[in-house]
């Protein structure tokens, strides 16, 4: 810039949509004053979205543990101590039957993950006439299976699915160090594979792993220079997991997390960022705090895979004291103090 600075001089105009972020520029942002990052991200939020709108989804896990990888964050590989025990696919109809009870909860969009490196073919069937049943309750659909060829991904085109999740996790410098069964190339690829099948791609990270400042900048800045932005970014603060090797990690200063939050809405301004895993260690001030840097998308239930989420009660209540709404694609609007 002329002035020197990375960060261009604030419009509170349209947003425009740029893939061309530095992690130089993300630095400076998450370096601004709280009250001045804040107000960015709120005024940038509002340009795109209703302030008051919560976009609902829940999340199940259709096949949990026993997977190969050696993710450092993650009960369910079976590399770790005390990994959680591995189960089979689950029925078509039980899913279902989990969809319908999200649906009458208040979500919008149902989403499935299994604990793969990536699915088999037999499997992959399975999954589609799951996802084909969900779409016919009106939900939005949305997988989490691993790492997909192309084939695999116009398969699950074909079956009318709606996001594919593949988080990047952390920066490129830093990821290493959490995982070393796949490597970053291999992320990008499959998600090269969902843009090109034409999925929505839903994709993210977590704050919390051990990594430094200059790697969350990393992070959000390999996130906001993919060709397009992701529709759906989960923002995840670490659960940590006793028998995992990030078990004993340090805690996040909330206000960093909400930095992230923050700079994950100024730097892709059309997505719905998602307050991830990791809700449940949060206070109610801190989750509100999210909302206003541009948070717009929360899990709803008990569970996220294999840990906690916040109870469903809580969610209500809270969202209701700040006067939030649901809405989904296609859905009525839903009110937050409806009965389950």
């Amino acid at each position: 810039m002329a002035d020197g600075s990375p960060i261009a001089p604030f419009s509170s105009g349209a947003p425009q949509c740029r893939n061309d972020w530095t992690v130089a520029e993300i630095q400076a942002l998450l370096d601004l004053p709280f009250p001045e990052l804040m107000f960015r991200a709120q005024a940038i939020h509002r340009a795109s979205f209703d302030p008051t709108d919560i976009q609902i989804s829940t999340l199940l896990s259709i096949k949990t543990g026993g997977c190969p990888e050696d993710c450092a964050y993650c009960p369910q590989s079976a590399r770790h101590e005390e990994s959680v025990k591995a189960d089979r696919l689950m029925a078509v109809e039980k899913v279902l039957e989990e969809a319908r009870k999200a649906k009458s909860a208040g979500a919008s969009r149902f989403c499935m993950g299994a604990a793969w490196r990536s699915p088999k073919e037999h499997d992959l069937e399975t999954v589609c006439s799951m996802i084909e049943g969900v779409k016919e309750l009106g939900l939005e659909t949305c997988v989490t299976l691993g790492m997909l060829d192309t084939d695999q991904a116009e398969k699950l085109k074909k079956s009318g699915l709606d996001y594919y999740n593949h988080n990047l996790d952390t920066s490129p410098e830093f990821y290493g160090e959490i995982i070393t069964t796949r490597t970053y190339q291999d992320r990008l690829d499959t998600l090269s594979n969902v843009r090109d099948a034409g999925i929505n791609v839903c994709c993210g990270g977590i704050v919390g792993m051990g990594e430094n400042e200059t790697d969350r900048a990393g992070l959000i800045a390999a996130l906001a220079t993919l060709p397009v932005h992701p529709e759906s970014v989960p923002i995840n603060l670490l659960v940590r997991v006793k028998g995992t090797p990030l078990g004993e990690a340090e805690t996040v200063d909330p206000i960093d997390f909400v930095r992230m939050i923050a700079v994950a809405r100024i730097t892709m301004p059309k997505s719905r960022v998602r307050l991830a895993a990791g809700r449940e260690n949060m206070s109610d001030e801190t989750q509100t705090l999210c909302f206003l840097a541009g948070a717009n998308s929360i899990f709803y239930g008990e569970r996220l895979l294999t840990t906690p989420n916040p109870q469903a009660q809580r969610d209500r209540k809270l969202l209701d004291r700040l006067g939030m709404h649901t809405t989904g694609i296609g859905l009525d609007a839903v009110p937050v103090h409806a009965p389950a």
